[in-house]
């Protein structure tokens, strides 16, 4: 492999270049020791680093997913301030995504919103402070496919979803239900913001 050539600085630059890969998300909390067990907890987890005032939190090949920042003073979240609204998690199967639910219903972790958004299954939570959490999986094989849903008259007139009861759609798995066809959006037409603070 040639090495880099890095261009002298003002040279013409069409685009940025992409990073490689998404690597962590830093929260700042004032309830570090809960927000480690739940996050641990969620992710099926292990602390890779941690004291008194910060923690690192791994579940893949990467050395932190999560850091939690440890601040006293920190205030409770304001849910109608500006910033990040959730952080997601994708999964590899509609089985795994609901068996994820189950093993986190099993540790007390409840959902508070279970919504087919067309492009994904996905199912929410918050974390004690009160930051939102998506864990999801695809509902099309592809990026294109992905898109070209995203482009149509349906989504444009929907791009919310359309709520599904999680243990229904564990049932219908148990049965055997093919889980191209449960992933397949219900259409139910337009469809305004939910109250996402309220949840």
């Amino acid at each position: 492999m040639p090495p880099t050539i890095i261009p002298e600085l003002g040279a013409p630059v069409t685009n940025v270049l992409s990073p490689s890969s998404l690597a962590h998300i830093v929260l700042r909390t004032a309830n570090l020791q809960r927000m480690v067990e739940f996050y641990t907890a969620f992710l099926g987890g292990s602390i890779t680093y941690g004291n008194d005032s910060l923690s690192f939190i791994t579940y893949d090949e990467e050395h932190h997913r999560i850091a939690l920042i440890g601040i006293p003073t920190t205030t409770p979240k304001n849910p109608t301030s500006c910033g990040l609204e959730h952080i997601a998690f994708s999964f590899d199967s509609l089985a795994n995504l609901l068996l994820s639910y189950r093993h986190r219903q099993s540790r007390g972790i409840s959902p508070v919103w279970c919504v087919n958004h067309g492009p994904t299954t996905s199912i929410y939570y918050k974390d004690p402070d009160g930051n939102m959490l998506e864990t999801q999986v695809d509902n099309f094989d592809t990026v294109d496919e992905a898109t070209a849903f995203m482009m149509s008259d349906k989504f444009s007139q929907n791009p919310i979803g359309t709520d599904f009861d999680a243990e229904e759609m564990i049932a219908a798995i148990n049965n055997g239900q093919d889980e191209r066809v449960l992933k397949k959006r219900r259409e139910i037409g337009p469809r305004a913001m939910p109250d996402l603070a309220g949840m």
